[in-house]
């Protein structure tokens, strides 16, 4: 029998600022519809950051560095469980994923595709499945929309970044972050 980790793709602006836990709660999680390319293109162009008071990801490009503010935006991704292979589901909010990409607005910048894992099983394994979810992204954004392969960089965070320590098994922790890669 297969089990499905919930089964539909959701579209988080993430306020993680290195914070250790998820202090938003689910209200701040984008759903279904609430997921289209004008949200996406918001999230994740350093011009709307700008411009807007929008919640981003802060991280630190090295230890002891200043922290940098990057757009980005959390999807939780569909997979079957202990797999990194895509659901329908997954797939259709990654075409709008594909079409924000291609967009004139995010055209010009590289991302970081970050694949995240909740904490059941053993680190090493999460550690391997973040990366190969990661990849799974990267592979469907390239194939299935022509996105330029450099423009895509995938890294496997493992379950170290949980946006729900209070439910380590919770969905939000099951999730693909999209990183705008500011040089």
């Amino acid at each position: 029998m297969k089990i499905t980790c919930i089964a539909t793709g959701v579209l988080s602006i993430a306020t993680i600022a290195l914070q250790p836990v998820y202090a938003q709660g689910a209200s701040d999680v984008l759903q279904g519809d609430q997921v289209t390319e004008e949200k996406l293109l918001e999230a994740l162009s350093p011009d709307s950051v700008q411009k807007r008071s929008l919640r981003v990801k802060a991280t630190a490009s090295r230890v002891g560095a200043p922290q940098a503010t990057r757009p980005s935006a959390s999807l939780l991704i569909t997979f079957h469980t202990a797999s990194s292979e895509l659901t329908s589901n997954a797939r259709q909010q990654l075409d709008v994923v594909g079409a924000a990409l291609k967009n004139a607005r995010l055209a010009a910048y590289k991302f970081i595709v970050e694949g995240h894992a909740d904490p059941r099983g053993d680190p090493a394994s999460n550690l391997v499945l973040s990366k190969d979810r990661a990849g799974s992204v990267r592979s469907y954004l390239v194939d299935s929309h022509g996105i330029d392969p450099a423009r895509l960089v995938t890294e496997g965070k493992g379950d170290r970044e949980l946006l729900n320590r209070a439910y380590p098994a919770a969905p939000e922790n099951r999730r693909v972050t999209i990183v705008t890669h500011l040089e």
